[in-house]
Formats: C-alpha cells, sequence, structure tokens
C-alpha cells in the first residue's frame, strides 16, 4: 500500500496539499481530480518521492517512502510526468529499454546519459517486449520517437514505465492532449495492469474518464473534499461545490456520467 498520512507539501511560497491522507493499494485503479491549482500534481510528486512534504508522511510498503533508497523507488515506483521530452531520434525500442536502467534513473528526473546503463539481459530483453506488447508499441519499435503522434508517444512513455516491471504506475495528467479514441484506450490499458496486480495512481481532468476508477480522491485547494467510490465522491453537491458548476450525474450502461446542466 502507497499512503499519505496528514500531508501537507509547499509549492514555492504555497502551501499546496494541506494535511491529505489517503491510501492507495495495489490492484486497484485510483484518480485523483479536482479543479486547476487542487495541488493534484503537487501530491502526485510527492507520492513519488520527487518533492519533500512539510508535514506529515508518505510511506510506502509499510514504511517511511523517505527510508527507501532512490533505487528502491525508481524500480518500485514508476512516475510519468505530465509531459515527457522524449528523444526524438531515438528508436523506440531504445526509450522503452530506458525502463530497464537498473533504478538509477527517471526519465527527465537524475542527470547523465540514460542509455549508457550497459548492456541488457534476457529478463530484460523479455520485459521490454512485454511492455511493448502491451501498449501495443511494438509494431513501431524500430520508428524514431520524432515520426510518432502524441497518442503514440504517450503509449511509449508508458510502456517505458511499464517495463521496470514496478508495483506502482503513477501518471500526472495521462491523457492530456489526447483525444477521446486515445484517452479511451489508455483507460483500457491501465485497468488490464491494474488486473494483473499493479496498483495505478492517476490525476485526471476527465471526471468521466475518472469514473472509471476504483477509488477517487477530489481535492480543492490543496484539500480533500471526498474520496472512495465514484459514487460517493461524483455527486452533484461535491462537483458543485469544487467546481462551481451544477451538473447531474446519471448512470448510462453501468457507468457514471456527469453531465454538466444547461
Amino acid at each position: 500500500m502507497l499512503e499519505a498520512l496528514d500531508v501537507s507539501v509547499r509549492a514555492g511560497d504555497l502551501l499546496a496539499v494541506q494535511q491529505v491522507s489517503a491510501a492507495f493499494e495495489r490492484g486497484a485503479f485510483s484518480a485523483i481530480i479536482g479543479p486547476n491549482g487542487a495541488g493534484k500534481s503537487t501530491l502526485m510528486r510527492a507520492l513519488a518521492g520527487l518533492t519533500p512534504v512539510q508535514g506529515g508522511e508518505v510511506r510506502w510498503q509499510g514504511r517511511s517512502l523517505a527510508s527507501h533508497s532512490r533505487r528502491e523507488r525508481a524500480r518500485t515506483l514508476a512516475y510519468l510526468a505530465q509531459t515527457e521530452a522524449l528523444p526524438p531520434d531515438t528508436k523506440v525500442r531504445d526509450v522503452v529499454a530506458l525502463g530497464r536502467g537498473a533504478g538509477e534513473w527517471l526519465w527527465g528526473l537524475f542527470p547523465g546519459n540514460p542509455l549508457s546503463f550497459g548492456g541488457l539481459s534476457a529478463d530484460d530483453d523479455g520485459a521490454i517486449a512485454c511492455a511493448m506488447q502491451r501498449t501495443d508499441t511494438a509494431r513501431f519499435a524500430d520508428r524514431p520517437v520524432a515520426e510518432l503522434s502524441g497518442g503514440e508517444q504517450q503509449r511509449v512513455s508508458l510502456a517505458r514505465a511499464l517495463a521496470a516491471e514496478p508495483d506502482f504506475l503513477l501518471l500526472d495528467e495521462p491523457t492530456n492532449h489526447l483525444d477521446l479514441a486515445y484517452g479511451l484506450n489508455l483507460i483500457k490499458t491501465l485497468r488490464e495492469e491494474v488486473h494483473n496486480g499493479l496498483g495505478v495512481v492517476a490525476v485526471l481532468h476527465d471526471l468521466n474518464l475518472a469514473a472509471r476508477a476504483d477509488h477517487l480522491l477530489l481535492l480543492s485547494e490543496g484539500r480533500v473534499v471526498a474520496q472512495g467510490r465514484a459514487e460517493n465522491v461524483l455527486t452533484p453537491r461535491h462537483l458543485e461545490a469544487v467546481y462551481g458548476v451544477r451538473v447531474d450525474v446519471i448512470r448510462h450502461g453501468g457507468r457514471l456520467v456527469v453531465v454538466p446542466e444547461g
């Protein structure tokens, strides 16, 4: 379990996250939602160990996240930022192979040449192939990143993270700038990974995609407004209080759908 216990985090001079407590489980798909400036990305970076907390504690595998080495964190908690500057001239398979960097780096976070981590073992090759098959990126394995669409690059980033074989996958707005088909396909892929035992925590803006999650955490001004199952969080009262918009929440085809009034 990955836990935030009364966590407070600063972003510059602002206390962007205030006394947030939440628990995220393996084998479950959790979504963090809320308006712009709610503290979602700041909390996500704290959960990944990338931003220090000013109060409370993030716990991973029963002990403080800060007590885990950088190597442990990188191999068990895979983090995807809102945008990843993938190397444009690098072949897709080589980018995915970066996920097997023995935890010595995370893309865009640690200095050095990420392609210099050394040779790949048979286990590495197997993990890379499996990650590409699961994300439907194997078909353009030999193409340079620059030739791919935004949605395809997003899948390459996901394959890179999955190649590390983490216990948890933390994604900050993974459907940002994706069209409807790519967004739905990404959520479907994440649900398949959850079925296989991966823990997934994603910051999402699209409430109708978030409704597909097992657990929701609704933030406003850095504080928890509600958390739990979608039907208990995505209520007209909660959403009007947080977003300032009146909505209807209906059930269609077994799913909750949020529809703004007017």
